[in-house]
């Protein structure tokens, strides 16, 4: 991973440096901010490389951006661009295709090769995600995604798929885990192509990028509802708009079931709780974590670990 912030250089080169070398030399783009504010500007990112793939993160001072066609000609992607907004939203424009404002929460995706203008939506600045992937390793090719200039996601109910996924990736960039790092990499192109209409969700690459989508979500709903003992496949399927045969069948692929994957995340909260919070009863995390009881606890938890949970904490405690 590699991590930079303009606190590296002096107050009052911060911007013309973030616009001659990182603006330019990094995401190939032209960034403008009136001289009397530039003293105050600040600014940083991340960039971890996954696969064939960049995920950046930037948190910047408010200024406006273009990606003209001569930083086009002198830097070209030939990539598609998925954007997470995470802070006040921003504004697109200078398209064909006319101008839009994201959300905070929202996606939005582009050709690297169109020029646009951004800047972000009110006085708060940039927060957002960039996944930047090359056409070249992409696993569906078509002439059309070089025609993709930058559109918001109109269809809701991809966004809690996409939001997932973006999690994932964070995970496994920051982690490890490169093979699974390429499946969600390929997994959110696809998502962004059935938005745009260039892969159909039907099709064979649609299909496997929803089943990646839809497991990366239904692992998320499971966690958020680990609490209450009675969840069940029903539960989760519903929330995720889909038959409990289905969510079986994404399981199925994946390396542990439904049943299993709920038991290893309800034992690895209650170790985290454990770690935590080592005066807590361990009759109250074993509730907190959605057990049916303590002896269904003590058994699972001895299966798993051939240790008491008592034990396991004893030892954590002797260790830190």
């Amino acid at each position: 991973m590699f991590r930079w912030c303009t606190d590296e250089v002096e107050p009052h080169d911060r911007f013309d440096y973030w616009r001659e070398v990182r603006a330019k030399g990094l995401f190939g783009v032209t960034a403008e901010l009136a001289r009397e504010r530039r003293a105050d500007f600040f600014g940083e990112f991340s960039l971890r490389q996954t696969g064939i793939a960049g995920l950046v993160e930037l948190k910047a001072s408010a200024y406006s951006v273009e990606r003209s066609e001569a930083d086009i000609g002198r830097a070209p992607g030939d990539s598609i661009c998925v954007y997470h907004q995470l802070g006040g939203g921003g504004w697109f424009g200078g398209m064909r295709s006319g101008d839009f404002a994201i959300a905070n929460g929202s996606f939005a995706t582009s050709h690297t090769d169109l020029p646009y203008r951004t800047a972000p939506l009110g006085t708060a600045g940039f927060h957002l995600r960039i996944l930047k992937i090359p056409l070249a390793g992409l696993a569906t090719q078509d002439r059309r995604m070089r025609e993709l200039a930058p559109k918001a996601f109109s269809d809701a109910g991809l966004a809690p798929l996409l939001g997932s996924c973006f999690a994932d990736l964070d995970e496994v960039t920051t982690n490890g885990g490169a093979s699974h790092g390429d499946d969600l990499v390929q997994a959110l192109a696809h998502l962004a192509l059935i938005e745009r209409g260039i892969v159909r969700p039907g099709s064979r690459r649609g299909q496997a990028a929803l089943r990646t989508a839809r497991l990366s979500l239904a692992r998320r709903l499971i966690v958020r509802h680990l609490r209450d003992p009675d969840l069940a496949p029903a539960t989760v399927a519903d929330l995720l708009g889909i038959s409990v045969r289905h969510l079986h069948m994404l399981f199925e692929a994946a390396e542990r079931s439904f049943s299993q994957t709920v038991t290893d995340e309800r034992l690895k909260q209650s170790r985290q709780l454990m770690r935590a919070a080592p005066e807590r009863l361990i009759a109250d995390i074993a509730s907190a974590c959605g057990f049916e009881s303590l002896a269904t606890y003590y058994r699972v938890f001895n299966a798993a670990y051939g240790m008491a949970p008592g034990d396991y904490r004893a030892k954590a405690s002797e260790a830190s």
